[in-house]
Protein backbone atom coordinates (compact mmCIF):
# COMPACT_ATOMS: atom_id res chain seq x y z
CA UNK A 1 0.00 0.00 0.00
CA UNK A 2 1.21 3.52 -0.61
CA UNK A 3 2.58 5.65 2.18
CA UNK A 4 0.81 8.94 2.77
CA UNK A 5 2.34 11.46 0.34
CA UNK A 6 1.98 14.61 2.37
CA UNK A 7 3.17 13.12 5.64
CA UNK A 8 6.34 11.83 4.03
CA UNK A 9 7.05 15.35 2.75
CA UNK A 10 5.96 17.11 5.91
CA UNK A 11 8.38 15.14 8.01
CA UNK A 12 11.04 17.65 6.98
CA UNK A 13 13.18 19.84 9.18
CA UNK A 14 11.81 22.93 10.74
CA UNK A 15 13.04 25.87 12.76
CA UNK A 16 10.24 26.80 15.04
CA UNK A 17 8.88 29.91 16.51
CA UNK A 18 6.47 28.90 19.22
CA UNK A 19 3.46 31.01 19.40
CA UNK A 20 1.22 30.46 22.32
CA UNK A 21 2.67 28.75 25.38
CA UNK A 22 0.32 27.12 27.88
CA UNK A 23 0.50 28.06 31.50
CA UNK A 24 2.71 25.23 32.70
CA UNK A 25 6.21 25.70 34.04
CA UNK A 26 8.59 22.85 34.79
CA UNK A 27 11.24 23.05 37.44
CA UNK A 28 13.33 20.91 39.73
CA UNK A 29 10.25 19.37 41.37
CA UNK A 30 8.99 17.97 38.06
CA UNK A 31 11.91 15.66 37.25
CA UNK A 32 10.01 12.37 36.77
CA UNK A 33 10.34 11.34 33.10
CA UNK A 34 6.70 10.25 32.83
CA UNK A 35 5.63 13.71 34.03
CA UNK A 36 7.73 15.28 31.27
CA UNK A 37 5.94 13.14 28.67
CA UNK A 38 2.55 14.15 30.07
CA UNK A 39 3.59 17.78 29.81
CA UNK A 40 4.79 17.28 26.23
CA UNK A 41 1.48 15.70 25.16
CA UNK A 42 -0.45 18.53 26.78
CA UNK A 43 1.60 21.34 25.27
CA UNK A 44 1.45 19.89 21.75
CA UNK A 45 -2.35 20.00 21.85
CA UNK A 46 -2.44 23.62 23.00
CA UNK A 47 0.50 25.58 21.62
CA UNK A 48 0.90 27.80 18.56
CA UNK A 49 4.32 28.19 16.98
CA UNK A 50 6.11 29.54 13.94
CA UNK A 51 9.64 29.10 12.68
CA UNK A 52 12.17 26.91 10.87
CA UNK A 53 13.07 23.28 11.56
CA UNK A 54 15.91 21.11 10.30
CA UNK A 55 15.22 17.46 9.68
CA UNK A 56 18.03 14.97 9.15
CA UNK A 57 17.20 11.65 7.55
CA UNK A 58 19.07 9.05 5.50
CA UNK A 59 22.21 11.20 5.61
CA UNK A 60 20.42 14.24 4.19
CA UNK A 61 19.16 17.45 5.79
CA UNK A 62 16.19 19.59 4.83
CA UNK A 63 14.83 22.90 6.10
CA UNK A 64 11.19 23.95 6.32
CA UNK A 65 9.35 27.02 7.50
CA UNK A 66 6.40 26.09 9.70
CA UNK A 67 3.41 27.94 11.06
CA UNK A 68 1.09 26.14 13.49
CA UNK A 69 -1.99 27.74 15.00
CA UNK A 70 -5.08 26.37 16.73
CA UNK A 71 -8.24 28.30 15.87
CA UNK A 72 -11.49 27.35 17.61
CA UNK A 73 -10.04 23.93 18.41
CA UNK A 74 -8.99 23.22 14.80
CA UNK A 75 -5.33 22.86 13.81
CA UNK A 76 -4.12 25.16 11.04
CA UNK A 77 -0.64 24.54 9.63
CA UNK A 78 1.54 25.85 6.83
CA UNK A 79 4.80 24.17 5.84
CA UNK A 80 7.14 25.61 3.22
CA UNK A 81 10.32 23.98 1.92
CA UNK A 82 13.30 26.32 1.90
CA UNK A 83 15.04 24.59 -0.99
CA UNK A 84 14.10 22.88 -4.22
CA UNK A 85 10.73 23.57 -5.80
CA UNK A 86 9.23 25.68 -2.99
CA UNK A 87 6.61 23.12 -2.02
CA UNK A 88 3.96 24.41 0.39
CA UNK A 89 1.53 22.34 2.45
CA UNK A 90 -1.43 24.12 4.01
CA UNK A 91 -3.59 22.10 6.38
CA UNK A 92 -6.87 22.86 8.08
CA UNK A 93 -8.00 20.04 10.35
CA UNK A 94 -8.32 16.86 8.30
CA UNK A 95 -7.72 18.42 4.87
CA UNK A 96 -4.36 19.41 3.39
CA UNK A 97 -3.47 21.30 0.21
CA UNK A 98 -0.09 20.39 -1.32
CA UNK A 99 1.01 23.32 -3.50
CA UNK A 100 3.57 22.54 -6.23
CA UNK A 101 4.72 25.89 -7.70
CA UNK A 102 6.88 24.34 -10.44
CA UNK A 103 3.89 22.35 -11.73
CA UNK A 104 1.34 25.09 -11.01
CA UNK A 105 -0.86 22.52 -9.33
CA UNK A 106 -2.51 21.84 -5.96
CA UNK A 107 -3.18 18.35 -4.63
CA UNK A 108 -5.97 18.03 -2.05
CA UNK A 109 -5.50 15.16 0.40
CA UNK A 110 -7.19 13.96 3.57
CA UNK A 111 -5.27 14.16 6.87
CA UNK A 112 -5.75 12.35 10.16
CA UNK A 113 -5.43 15.59 12.19
CA UNK A 114 -2.10 14.59 13.74
CA UNK A 115 0.87 16.94 13.87
CA UNK A 116 2.98 16.92 10.71
CA UNK A 117 6.12 16.95 12.86
CA UNK A 118 5.24 15.04 16.00
CA UNK A 119 2.85 12.23 15.06
CA UNK A 120 5.39 9.52 16.02
CA UNK A 121 6.25 10.84 19.49
CA UNK A 122 5.44 8.80 22.61
CA UNK A 123 2.11 9.59 24.24
CA UNK A 124 1.47 10.17 27.93
CA UNK A 125 -0.28 6.82 28.40
CA UNK A 126 2.63 4.56 27.48
CA UNK A 127 3.37 1.79 29.98
CA UNK A 128 7.11 1.42 30.45
CA UNK A 129 9.09 -1.42 31.94
CA UNK A 130 8.36 -4.54 29.88
CA UNK A 131 9.61 -3.33 26.49
CA UNK A 132 11.03 0.19 27.04
CA UNK A 133 12.95 2.06 29.71
CA UNK A 134 12.33 5.75 30.35
CA UNK A 135 14.83 8.11 31.99
CA UNK A 136 15.95 11.71 32.39
CA UNK A 137 19.51 11.91 31.03
CA UNK A 138 20.78 15.47 31.44
CA UNK A 139 20.11 19.14 30.71
CA UNK A 140 21.35 20.86 27.55
CA UNK A 141 20.56 23.95 25.48
CA UNK A 142 18.63 23.71 22.23
CA UNK A 143 17.67 26.72 20.09
CA UNK A 144 19.01 28.97 22.85
CA UNK A 145 16.71 27.50 25.49
CA UNK A 146 17.27 25.20 28.46
CA UNK A 147 16.11 21.67 27.67
CA UNK A 148 15.85 18.34 29.48
CA UNK A 149 16.90 15.22 27.56
CA UNK A 150 14.49 12.28 28.00
CA UNK A 151 15.49 8.84 26.67
CA UNK A 152 13.08 6.07 25.68
CA UNK A 153 15.15 2.89 25.23
CA UNK A 154 13.77 -0.31 23.67
CA UNK A 155 14.62 -3.69 25.19
CA UNK A 156 15.05 -5.43 21.83
CA UNK A 157 15.75 -4.82 18.15
CA UNK A 158 12.10 -4.98 17.06
CA UNK A 159 11.24 -1.39 17.94
CA UNK A 160 12.87 2.05 17.79
CA UNK A 161 13.87 4.29 20.66
CA UNK A 162 13.47 8.04 21.16
CA UNK A 163 15.60 10.89 22.46
CA UNK A 164 13.55 13.95 23.36
CA UNK A 165 14.94 17.36 24.27
CA UNK A 166 12.01 19.07 26.04
CA UNK A 167 11.89 22.78 26.81
CA UNK A 168 12.38 23.22 30.56
CA UNK A 169 9.65 25.87 30.81
CA UNK A 170 6.93 24.26 28.70
CA UNK A 171 7.96 20.64 27.92
CA UNK A 172 7.72 21.46 24.20
CA UNK A 173 9.94 19.13 22.07
CA UNK A 174 12.76 21.35 20.80
CA UNK A 175 14.62 18.41 19.30
CA UNK A 176 13.67 14.77 18.71
CA UNK A 177 15.62 11.77 17.52
CA UNK A 178 14.35 8.38 16.43
CA UNK A 179 17.06 5.75 16.96
CA UNK A 180 17.44 2.03 16.50
CA UNK A 181 18.25 -0.55 19.19
CA UNK A 182 21.97 0.25 18.93
CA UNK A 183 21.42 4.00 19.20
CA UNK A 184 22.01 4.72 15.50
CA UNK A 185 20.07 7.72 14.21
CA UNK A 186 17.02 7.08 12.01
CA UNK A 187 15.57 10.60 11.96
CA UNK A 188 16.24 13.91 13.71
CA UNK A 189 13.99 16.97 13.93
CA UNK A 190 15.62 20.02 15.49
CA UNK A 191 14.40 23.55 16.01
CA UNK A 192 17.15 26.00 15.13
CA UNK A 193 15.40 28.84 16.96
CA UNK A 194 12.18 29.13 18.86
CA UNK A 195 9.83 31.72 20.28
CA UNK A 196 7.04 31.14 22.76
CA UNK A 197 4.01 33.38 22.88
CA UNK A 198 0.95 34.53 21.02
CA UNK A 199 2.76 35.62 17.86
CA UNK A 200 1.12 33.77 14.97
CA UNK A 201 -1.25 35.77 12.79
CA UNK A 202 -3.86 34.28 10.48
CA UNK A 203 -2.11 35.89 7.50
CA UNK A 204 0.93 33.68 8.13
CA UNK A 205 -1.22 30.66 7.27
CA UNK A 206 -2.02 31.87 3.75
CA UNK A 207 -0.17 30.67 0.59
CA UNK A 208 2.84 32.76 -0.38
CA UNK A 209 1.66 33.03 -4.00
CA UNK A 210 -1.58 33.40 -5.93
CA UNK A 211 -3.22 30.12 -6.92
CA UNK A 212 -5.64 31.61 -9.46
CA UNK A 213 -4.07 29.86 -12.49
CA UNK A 214 -3.18 26.63 -10.68
CA UNK A 215 -4.84 23.30 -11.51
CA UNK A 216 -6.44 21.57 -8.51
CA UNK A 217 -6.46 17.79 -8.08
CA UNK A 218 -8.52 16.00 -5.43
CA UNK A 219 -7.50 12.72 -3.86
CA UNK A 220 -9.96 10.00 -4.98
CA UNK A 221 -12.75 9.47 -2.50
CA UNK A 222 -12.11 6.60 -0.13
CA UNK A 223 -14.77 4.58 1.60
CA UNK A 224 -14.61 4.64 5.41
CA UNK A 225 -13.06 1.52 6.96
CA UNK A 226 -15.47 -1.07 8.34
CA UNK A 227 -14.53 -2.92 11.57
CA UNK A 228 -14.35 -6.70 11.11
CA UNK A 229 -13.29 -9.86 12.90
CA UNK A 230 -10.59 -11.09 10.55
CA UNK A 231 -9.43 -14.72 10.35
CA UNK A 232 -5.86 -13.54 9.65
CA UNK A 233 -3.27 -13.92 12.43
CA UNK A 234 0.50 -13.56 12.80
CA UNK A 235 2.34 -16.58 14.21
CA UNK A 236 5.46 -14.60 15.08
CA UNK A 237 4.56 -11.22 16.62
CA UNK A 238 7.40 -9.63 18.62
CA UNK A 239 6.72 -9.61 22.37
CA UNK A 240 4.34 -6.87 23.45
CA UNK A 241 2.66 -6.33 20.08
CA UNK A 242 -1.04 -7.03 19.88
CA UNK A 243 -3.98 -6.30 17.58
CA UNK A 244 -5.16 -2.69 17.90
CA UNK A 245 -7.80 -2.77 15.16
CA UNK A 246 -9.08 -4.81 12.21
CA UNK A 247 -10.96 -3.22 9.34
CA UNK A 248 -11.90 -3.79 5.71
CA UNK A 249 -11.22 -0.86 3.37
CA UNK A 250 -11.91 -0.15 -0.30
CA UNK A 251 -9.01 1.80 -1.80
CA UNK A 252 -9.43 3.86 -5.00
CA UNK A 253 -8.47 1.76 -8.02
CA UNK A 254 -8.49 -1.51 -6.10
CA UNK A 255 -10.64 -4.29 -7.50
CA UNK A 256 -11.48 -5.80 -4.12
CA UNK A 257 -11.60 -4.65 -0.48
CA UNK A 258 -8.39 -4.86 1.54
CA UNK A 259 -8.09 -6.19 5.08
CA UNK A 260 -6.15 -3.78 7.31
CA UNK A 261 -4.78 -4.96 10.67
CA UNK A 262 -2.92 -2.61 13.03
CA UNK A 263 -0.53 -4.09 15.59
CA UNK A 264 0.99 -2.02 18.40
CA UNK A 265 2.93 -2.27 21.66
CA UNK A 266 1.65 0.99 23.17
CA UNK A 267 4.34 3.08 21.44
CA UNK A 268 5.37 1.48 18.15
CA UNK A 269 2.76 0.38 15.62
CA UNK A 270 2.60 -1.17 12.18
CA UNK A 271 -0.11 -1.82 9.61
CA UNK A 272 -0.59 -5.06 7.68
CA UNK A 273 -2.59 -4.90 4.45
CA UNK A 274 -3.92 -8.12 2.91
CA UNK A 275 -5.17 -7.95 -0.68
CA UNK A 276 -5.91 -10.42 -3.43
CA UNK A 277 -2.72 -10.99 -5.38
CA UNK A 278 -2.25 -9.71 -8.92
CA UNK A 279 0.18 -10.60 -11.66
CA UNK A 280 1.93 -7.23 -11.25
CA UNK A 281 2.76 -7.80 -7.57
CA UNK A 282 6.44 -7.75 -6.70
CA UNK A 283 7.61 -8.77 -3.24
CA UNK A 284 10.28 -6.64 -1.60
CA UNK A 285 10.99 -3.82 0.80
CA UNK A 286 11.18 -0.05 0.71
CA UNK A 287 11.89 2.87 3.01
CA UNK A 288 10.67 6.48 3.04
CA UNK A 289 12.08 8.46 5.93
CA UNK A 290 11.41 6.73 9.23
CA UNK A 291 8.69 4.55 7.70
CA UNK A 292 9.43 1.29 5.92
CA UNK A 293 7.46 -1.37 4.10
CA UNK A 294 7.87 -5.06 3.37
CA UNK A 295 5.76 -7.03 0.89
CA UNK A 296 5.45 -10.74 0.30
CA UNK A 297 3.08 -13.09 -1.46
CA UNK A 298 1.32 -16.04 0.16
CA UNK A 299 -1.17 -18.23 -1.70
CA UNK A 300 -3.59 -15.85 -3.39
CA UNK A 301 -2.77 -12.80 -1.27
CA UNK A 302 -0.32 -9.92 -1.30
CA UNK A 303 0.74 -9.09 2.27
CA UNK A 304 2.27 -5.67 2.95
CA UNK A 305 3.50 -4.44 6.33
CA UNK A 306 4.12 -0.70 6.80
CA UNK A 307 5.30 1.27 9.81
CA UNK A 308 7.97 3.30 11.62
CA UNK A 309 9.60 0.15 12.98
CA UNK A 310 12.72 -1.80 11.93
CA UNK A 311 12.61 -3.75 8.67
CA UNK A 312 13.21 -6.91 10.66
CA UNK A 313 9.93 -6.37 12.50
CA UNK A 314 7.96 -5.81 9.29
CA UNK A 315 9.46 -8.87 7.63
CA UNK A 316 8.83 -11.04 10.69
CA UNK A 317 5.18 -10.05 10.95
CA UNK A 318 4.33 -10.10 7.22
CA UNK A 319 6.03 -13.44 6.64
CA UNK A 320 4.16 -15.08 9.52
CA UNK A 321 0.63 -14.01 8.51
CA UNK A 322 -1.81 -16.87 7.91
CA UNK A 323 -5.53 -17.55 7.88
CA UNK A 324 -6.98 -19.54 10.73
CA UNK A 325 -8.35 -22.82 9.38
Amino acid sequence: MRLHFLKCIAGGCLTAVLVCAPAIVYGEDNSAPAEWLRGMSRVLSEIDYEGTVIRRQNGKSEALKVVHKIIDGVVHERLVTQEGNGLEIIRVGDEAHCILPDRKSVLIESWDDQSALFAALPGDDIRFGAHYDLSVVREERVAGRAAVLIAVRPHDQFRFGHRLWLDRETAFPLRTELVDYNGELIEEIKFADIRLGDVVSSDALKPSLSLDDFTWYAEPARSPPIPVESDWVSDDLPAGFQVMSMTVEKFPGAEAPVTHIIYGDGLASLSVFLAMNSAETVAGQARIGSASSFSTVADEFRITAVGAVPQETLKRVASSMRRVQ
